[in-house]
């Protein structure tokens, strides 16, 4: 098991940026590890989805020496035994930059390759154009405005309530940020929260964003620790929760966890993003 405080964990660290591809940059963490340091059990609740990270620095050298630059979207399984440290995932992308290879594809399949090995399941790449278009965000109902007084800091389930009458549909915050758990770096975001059933006190579900504020965990961890507390503690029928962090290093990465294992995440792009 790799864990966060290991030697061999770039995170933190002044690191050489390589620039010929090598496939043992990546480092992966064990999805379990910040649950236990915490005392909670990631499996107390049952959650579908993926992380789709987009990258935006991919660029590579054909066979006569010419660069090549796109996009990249990578989509890697929730039920995946490891998540990717991100640093470890940017300097990875960044030894292709003078790397030679015959074509698009074969520069796809390594990263299939080297990212499923990495992550122990299978990851799905796609290269994009530059000209791509991404999907609009879901019609959500901003809680932003929300005359709330703010006391807490770190996540507390206490705060979330119910409220009378039913809901259906989607609810979103700006307001998401956490905490890099070694550098301590703030990571920004905004959060999608779609569901069904007793409607949930909107106040109550904006102080809960926001004591999220100076968290230290990872962004996969954010989105399943949210998961976990809304459907612990309100028990709707449905949930999904969705955080879509500004990008930092090229990378941005995008936690979808659902309730239904039919579910599919849009991987629209904020204004922030």
């Amino acid at each position: 098991m790799t864990s966060v405080t290991s030697e061999f964990n770039p995170l933190g660290k002044v690191s050489a940026y390589k620039d010929q591809y090598d496939p043992s940059l990546l480092f992966p963490i064990e999805r379990n590890e910040s649950w236990q340091a915490q005392g909670l059990d990631r499996s107390a609740v049952a959650f579908y989805g993926e992380d789709i990270w987009n990258g935006y620095e991919i660029s590579w050298l054909n066979e006569r020496g010419k660069p090549l630059v796109c996009m990249a979207e990578f989509r890697i399984p929730a039920s995946s035994r490891f998540l990717i440290e991100s640093k470890s995932f940017k300097l990875y992308l960044n030894s292709f930059n003078q790397s030679r290879f015959a074509d698009a594809e074969t520069v796809r399949r390594l990263m299939v390759q080297d990212l499923s090995a990495a992550a122990g399941a299978p990851v799905t790449v796609v290269l994009h154009a530059l000209d791509v278009q991404f999907p609009q965000p879901p019609a959500a109902r901003c809680i932003d405005e929300l005359d709330i007084e703010v006391q807490a800091y770190q996540p507390d389930a206490g705060l979330l309530k119910l409220a009378e009458g039913q809901f259906d549909g989607w609810l979103c915050s700006h307001l998401l940020k956490s905490n890099c758990p070694v550098t301590g770096q703030p990571d920004w975001g905004s959060l999608y929260i779609y569901y069904r059933g007793q409607a949930l006190d909107e106040a109550t579900l904006l102080a809960y964003v926001i004591s999220l504020r100076q968290h230290q965990d990872f962004h996969e961890q954010c989105a399943e620790r949210t998961f976990h507390d809304i459907w612990q503690r309100c028990q709707p029928e449905a949930l999904t929760v969705y955080a879509r962090y500004v990008r930092r290093g090229g990378l941005d990465i995008n936690p979808f966890r659902s309730s239904d294992p039919q579910a599919q995440a849009e991987n629209f792009r904020t204004s922030r993003q």
